[in-house]
C-alpha cells in the first residue's frame, strides 16, 4: 500500500492511495473523496494530485477530463446515456454517490479501461 503525503503550511495529510475513490477539481481547490464516503478539501488544483499519481509504482488514477481524477479500481459502471461514473467495491464503507462527467470523457475512460490487458481482479 502506498501512502500520499500532502503538506501544507499547516498540516500534513496521509491518505493511503487505496482509501481514495476519486478527486474532483473545485476552483483552486479539489475534494478528495475517500472508500468511507467522506471527502477533504484540499488547497490544491487537480494537476497537483496528477503529478503525484503519477509517480506511484502501482498507479491506479486515471484523469477523466479536465476536472477529475479516479481510482479505477473502483469504476462499476461507465453509463455514456446519463453520462455517470458509478462506483463500488469491497473496501467502500461510505455512501458514494454516481458522479457526473462529460461524454467524451466517459467515451475516453471506457475505450480506455476496455483496451487494457489483463484480468480484473479489483
Amino acid at each position: 500500500m502506498e501512502w500520499l503525503r500532502i503538506s501544507t503550511s499547516t498540516e500534513l495529510v496521509r491518505v493511503a492511495t487505496d482509501e481514495i475513490v476519486y478527486v474532483r477539481a473545485d476552483g483552486n481547490y479539489s475534494d478528495l473523496v475517500l472508500t468511507n464516503g467522506k471527502s477533504r478539501k484540499m488547497t490544491f488544483q487537480l494537476h497537483f494530485f496528477d503529478e503525484v499519481f503519477q509517480q506511484l509504482q502501482n498507479n491506479m488514477f486515471v484523469r477523466v477530463g479536465r476536472s477529475l481524477i479516479v481510482n479505477k479500481r473502483y469504476i462499476q459502471v461507465i453509463n455514456l446515456t446519463e453520462q455517470i461514473l458509478i462506483f463500488s467495491g469491497q473496501q467502500i464503507k461510505g455512501d458514494i454517490k454516481p458522479v457526473n462527467v462529460s461524454r467524451d470523457a466517459l467515451k475516453q475512460l471506457k475505450e480506455l479501461l476496455e483496451n487494457e490487458k489483463g484480468v480484473d481482479n479489483g
